[in-house]
């Protein structure tokens, strides 16, 4: 197995209207969080994977703990791709300036 470092980027627009919408956000959230994601924007999260194949598992993971309601959009794209990454207004956080590839773990 070939290991190329990609970037899974996780975006999404839920409904949080009603109570139970409001738990299903806060549930998705926390489980995207559990599994390494960090945010980068408001609904926008990222995280490193070591190759496509794991990115695939994370992504069959993901789908067992999607809300029924709005829409979850999963991007995976290259390490390379990911630092050519332009950001136009502001700053990148303090978080994702730390964590930068560091985050990555081979076992």
């Amino acid at each position: 197995m070939k290991y190329k470092i990609m970037r899974v980027l996780c975006m999404f627009d839920l409904p949080v209207e009603t109570d139970l919408e409001k738990r299903a956000y806060r549930i998705f959230r926390k489980n995207l969080i559990k599994e390494g994601f960090t945010m980068i924007q408001y609904s926008v999260y990222v995280r490193i994977c070591p190759s496509r194949e794991y990115a695939k598992r994370l992504e069959r993971r993901i789908q067992k703990f999607i809300p029924l309601e709005g829409n979850v959009r999963l991007l995976c794209v290259t390490e390379k791709q990911y630092a050519d990454m332009i950001l136009l207004v502001g700053s990148r956080t303090t978080a994702e300036t730390a964590i930068g590839t560091e985050r990555l773990i081979v076992i």
